[in-house]
């Protein structure tokens, strides 16, 4: 399944670029270096097996093994010490990261109530775009009736684009559905 998205890309998003941007080198036209999956885990603090569960979801998402994330400083409002494990995240790359971009486009974001495309201001001057679910249910690994919790999650999609707009543009000939 994931040499379809990347077949695409080499086929259409690569010529479609290289004539909008006036590339004169193949090295310059953006690609996708790297997407991170992330769910930060406030409630971990109260209960500890709410870092299993988030690992599983996680997991089963992107096909990967999560990693947990450690507080790196005490705040003592929030009740956090210095190495409490408050999220997980996975960082997906190569086969794994195009598998989880088609399946994040094609399956995902359309199954999400009032979907009306995802926000096109969610770039970072750099040409990296980040997005955030509500829910892990959009996923159809994620069984329903065995969720403990609805777990928000961000997703950040690494480019090597210099701008947003080189950047917007690659994610919408990859078929990313933005809104207006």
């Amino acid at each position: 399944m994931s040499g379809s998205l990347r077949q695409r890309y080499t086929d259409e998003a690569v010529p479609a670029l290289q004539k909008q941007f006036n590339y004169t080198n193949r090295m310059q036209i953006p690609r996708l270096s790297k997407i991170v999956v992330n769910i930060g885990l406030g409630e971990a603090l109260q209960n500890p097996k709410a870092v299993d569960a988030a690992v599983g979801d996680l997991g089963a998402i992107t096909g990967q093994h999560p990693v947990t994330t450690k507080a790196k400083r005490s705040i003592a409002q929030f009740r956090l010490r210095t190495g409490n494990t408050i999220g997980a995240r996975v960082t997906l790359r190569g086969d794994r990261m195009w598998d989880f971009l088609e399946r994040l486009t094609r399956l995902a974001l359309p199954r999400i109530r009032d979907f009306h495309g995802v926000p096109a201001k969610s770039f970072d001057g750099r040409g990296n775009y980040s997005l955030g679910l509500r829910e892990q249910l959009a996923f159809p690994e994620i069984d329903y009736d065995k969720v403990d919790r609805l777990r928000g999650l961000e997703i950040s999609i690494v480019t090597t684009a210099k701008t947003d707009e080189e950047s917007k543009r690659l994610l919408e000939l990859l078929g990313m559905p933005f809104a207006g």
